[in-house]
């Protein structure tokens, strides 16, 4: 069931087809035009579905991603920071989400707070360049890793609600 709502959820972010990154400056401004209209559909998609988790904005050369995501637990809004560089070789490359404040807290993270998806989402987007951008990135990458992580780290105790720690 959830690999079905996955693949719907998928199905309606628009691919993309500009095979080009930062190096290849008027490709890549076509390309990341396209990514933004990408991202604007899918945030769309997901209000409408009352599931908005993440803001994201850019430098203005598009190389420099940074915003925040939360993930509700227990009708709790726990909020982080993200943040990712375009690699020189996108969209070959998948960037590297980083969740700084969680550095350290989970084996499912590699230093600087950047998140592991290198069992399950980077063979997948390695087989769909350049297809797939950064909605992609967010919804197969950072969404599911979220929902796995999150709930485990208040679990253990590892991150707690910030209102729960200002009493």
């Amino acid at each position: 069931m959830a690999e079905e709502a996955t693949r719907r959820v998928v199905s309606e972010i628009p691919m993309l087809k500009t095979n080009a990154g930062p190096p290849d400056w008027e490709l890549w401004l076509q390309r990341l035009k396209k990514e933004y209209q990408s991202l604007i559909r899918y945030v769309e998609n997901n209000k409408n579905a009352d599931n908005d988790w993440f803001r994201l904005e850019s430098n203005k050369e598009g190389t420099r991603w940074f915003g925040k995501c939360w993930y509700i637990h227990d009708l709790l809004k726990y909020e982080f920071d993200i943040e990712f560089d375009i690699p020189i070789t996108y969209p070959t490359t998948a960037p590297e989400i980083a969740v700084p404040e969680l550095d350290g807290k989970t084996a499912k993270m590699y230093r600087g707070g950047k998140i592991c998806l290198m069992d399950h989402f980077k063979p997948l987007w390695a087989r769909n360049v350049p297809k797939f951008g950064l909605a992609h990135l967010m919804a197969l990458g950072l969404g599911p890793w979220l929902a796995v992580e999150i709930p485990d780290l208040i679990q253990k105790g590892v991150i707690q609600h910030k209102e729960k720690c200002n009493q």
